[in-house]
């Protein structure tokens, strides 16, 4: 009968019949390979979700505030990435990044808004 090997580093295996990996460091090696570029997607958009809380955080201190377009992106904020979108009843449509939103006004003006819970 043939030794089944590693599916990780190729080397023979011994112990179970249905063994994949010869030890746990292989096991961990080969999954998190499998698996580096399904969360790499995922990782870089947490991390840009991230740094546009933390911009609008440090911007609104108060639970209401007002800012510029220029301001937010000269912070580095990326528009395309938000967690949730709220609609008032007059049609206004605030852009939320967690608990921190944000609705666009004239002349390339932002409301920032906290919302409470």
């Amino acid at each position: 009968m043939e030794k089944t090997k590693c599916l990780s580093c190729g080397e023979p295996i011994s112990g179970r019949i249905d063994k994949k990996f010869c030890s746990d460091y292989c096991r961990s090696t080969y999954n998190n390979r499998l698996n580096s570029e399904s969360t790499k997607v995922v990782r870089n958009i947490n991390n840009a979700l991230k740094k546009n809380y933390r911009i609008l955080k440090s911007i609104n201190t108060e639970q209401k505030t007002k800012t510029t377009r220029d301001k937010l992106l000269q912070k580095g904020f990326n528009f395309t990435y938000f967690t949730s979108l709220y609609t008032t009843k007059t049609g206004n449509v605030y852009y939320f990044v967690y608990d921190q939103g944000y609705l666009p006004l004239e002349d390339d003006y932002y409301a920032l808004v906290k919302r409470d819970r």
